[in-house]
């Protein structure tokens, strides 16, 4: 006999704001104990230090995540300059103290343009980035430093916001992958005296902003008083805006729901492409042109579409 799964069958996306000096599958633990689930996942974790935007992922929205994952972030961190330590966060132990020159403004964005568009960056030593199977992290906590080749990834957009004797607050928007450690690191490099992160604040992930992020207090009240969660939940398609739309009717979108691909004309798409039914959302596609026409082939469906 299966095995029954436990937990209750929800689907769709809560945007978390996630709080300071948790981790990201505790909230995620708490979240899902809140809703009865019986799937759900993250997508992308934060560190107990950081704050922020952490959408989680909740039945057939998990088919989604990885794509989530891919997606680009935005930050805000305040970096501690003068001073290195073992995780680049306040969080490690001291590894060096320097004095912090006298910087003007134009010295600080003549050095922080060159961490602007594509760089490379080597990935932390206390970054959840694998090595054989198991997190740096992990390496790290026994001492052990393994080589990290350099990793393209690019910085769309890095502003300063504020300095304050020796610490700077700055606006980051970067592609997936992009350690805010690494970089303040590399920036304290530059300025000569070192530097670590003292506060991150993730304001942008996957699509969805701080403005659609809730208080976990506010759930777990919410939840005590009998109200029902499910109403905060958005459409798992709400973060697949970047891939365009196509609706389908008759055999060609019963033809994509078992599975089969389609072929379509007049329609210039190629990669993936969202699929809606005459009335909600189906699925993703893959488009491949064939010459004229363009073939829809089945990727991510979600169950219970019925178009």
């Amino acid at each position: 006999m299966s095995r029954r799964r436990k937990g209750r069958d929800v689907n769709g996306i809560l945007v978390i704001d996630k709080p300071v000096g948790v981790t990201s599958n505790g909230i995620l633990q708490q979240i899902k104990r809140l809703y009865g689930a019986a799937k759900a996942g993250h997508t992308g974790a934060l560190d107990p230090l950081a704050t922020g935007v952490l959408p989680l992922c909740f039945g057939e929205a998990t088919k989604f995540s990885q794509m989530m994952l891919d997606s680009d972030k935005a930050y805000i961190t305040t970096a501690r300059l003068g001073v290195r330590t073992e995780t680049g966060d306040s969080e490690g132990a001291v590894v060096e103290e320097k004095p912090v020159p006298v910087l003007t403004e134009a010295q600080l964005e003549a050095v922080l343009e060159n961490f602007r568009g594509d760089i490379q960056q080597v990935p932390s030593m206390y970054s959840a980035l694998k090595h054989q199977g198991k997190p740096l992290y992990e390496y790290a906590r026994q001492g052990i430093e393994v080589d990290r080749p350099a990793r393209p990834v690019t910085i769309y957009e890095l502003k300063l916001l504020a300095v304050r004797d020796n610490e700077l607050d700055m606006a980051v928007t970067c592609t997936k992958g992009t350690y805010i450690r690494s970089l303040v690191e590399d920036i304290g490099e530059a300025l000569g005296c070192g530097a670590h992160v003292v506060a991150l604040r993730r304001t942008m992930a996957s699509g969805y902003d701080l403005s659609q992020a809730h208080d976990v207090t506010v759930l777990e009240a919410m939840r005590e008083s009998g109200e029902s969660l499910d109403g905060l939940l958005l459409p798992p398609e709400s973060a697949l805006t970047m891939f365009p739309e196509h609706r389908l009717g008759g055999s060609p979108l019963v033809s994509i729901l078992n599975g089969q691909p389609v072929r379509i004309s007049g329609q210039p798409f190629e990669g993936f492409v969202r699929i809606y039914g005459d009335h909600s959302f189906v699925g993703l596609v893959e488009a491949v042109p064939e010459g004229e026409d363009t073939n829809l082939v089945p990727r991510r469906l979600v169950k219970n579409s019925g178009g």
